[in-house]
């Protein structure tokens, strides 16, 4: 499903402050036309300095068309790059966090990657508090793979869906330490344009259009 998140606060603002400057500009002009009514004939009023105020309202007056304009076109981007991301509802896509959604229906899936190859690797799930769910080791070879956990603990306890980071520690053959990235990766079910960003949903998980890093 592809879905607009409206937001009218720059538009509002801006309405707001175009008001409040017709409003100051018509106090302007009121006063400024009851001073020249009254003023000294022997001590008039400096033209200059009521010219420069017209000037700078004026300039204030076209830095908010502008703005606004500006917000419109960006408005009107951000609705474009929403069209081209909803092509990818359906899609498998890798994020860049290791962050995953897990789900009735659906495990929670990561790839890794190593600088080097390893032998063993552990593998510890955090929930969305930071709190530890479960550490267990990883069948893993090579300097890459995947890991797919469908929300059973090593001791056989059904965790509730929700999403879970994995945080890896790998070894090699001589037991020296690997370092190991794991990156959340699944199905594009939603994407959605929210404050101008195309977010999309992956089992739960909202990421940004930033961080995928592979589609397909």
């Amino acid at each position: 499903m592809t879905t607009v998140t409206s937001t009218t606060t720059a538009t509002g603002t801006t309405n707001a402050a175009s008001s409040k400057l017709n409003a100051d500009f018509d106090m302007f002009l009121k006063l400024l036309t009851t001073q020249m009514q009254n003023q000294d004939p022997l001590d008039p009023m400096d033209t200059a300095q009521y010219t420069q105020q017209l000037v700078q309202y004026s300039q204030v007056e076209q830095s908010i068309e502008q703005t606004a304009t500006l917000k419109e076109m960006l408005a009107a981007f951000g609705t474009q790059n929403l069209m081209q991301a909803s092509a990818l509802i359906g899609a498998q896509v890798e994020t860049s966090s290791a962050t995953s959604g897990l789900s009735a229906a659906t495990p929670a899936q990561w790839t890794w990657s190593a600088t080097r190859e390893v032998a063993s690797m552990t593998a510890t799930i955090k929930d969305a508090k930071g709190k530890i769910v479960d550490t267990l080791p990883i069948d893993a070879t090579g300097a890459a793979g995947a890991f797919t956990w469908d929300g059973t603990t090593s001791a056989g306890k059904k965790v509730d869906p929700g999403l879970y980071t994995l945080e890896l520690a790998g070894k090699d053959a001589s037991g020296a330490a690997v370092t190991t990235t794991a990156h959340a990766y699944g199905k594009v079910t939603d994407v959605e344009l929210d404050n101008g960003t195309v977010q999309m949903t992956i089992n739960g998980l909202k990421v940004a259009s930033s961080e995928l890093l592979r589609i397909g």
